[in-house]
């Protein structure tokens, strides 16, 4: 089993830690090397400059989703030549009326080298089965769904 980690600092700074009068921007390092800033979400304070968790999770499941589409297209031996998505996160109040990603739409876009053409249903049967696989998205609770653009 594999142990994927990051790390993240935090630190007061200038203010208290009371009610609308502390920044929650910090700071989140991936394998020692590359760093983000983040912050909440604009909604709930944050700056519009920094990544959020949110945002985070939906470029996980798109990053997720399109190696795993990926992965698939090599065994069927498809020449993908680029794939681009968009990827939308959704918040809201879940079933047990907690705020929470309430969904994540995806807008995959696949390009295929040459003459090279499928049928939209094999095209959505590809997304679906690359959900299925998805290892961040069956880590979830809520819905993920996907909208392809053919």
């Amino acid at each position: 089993m594999s142990e994927l980690s990051i790390n993240l600092k935090w630190k007061l700074g200038e203010g208290e830690l009371a009610p609308g009068k502390f920044s929650n921007s910090h700071e989140i390092s991936f394998n020692d090397n590359y760093n983000i800033t983040a912050d909440a979400a604009p909604d709930w304070g944050g700056s519009p400059d920094y990544t959020n968790p949110e945002q985070a999770l939906a470029a996980s499941v798109s990053s997720c989703h399109m190696m795993t589409f990926l992965a698939l297209a090599a065994k069927m031996k498809w020449p993908v030549n680029s794939y681009e998505d968009k990827a939308d996160a959704y918040l809201g109040k879940n079933s047990k009326g907690q705020m929470a990603v309430t969904k994540i739409v995806l807008h995959p876009v696949v390009t295929f080298s040459g003459e090279f053409t499928i049928s939209d249903q094999d095209m959505k049967d590809m997304h679906d089965r690359s959900h299925r696989y998805c290892f961040v998205a069956n880590s979830l609770a809520d819905e993920v769904v996907f909208e392809v653009s053919l």
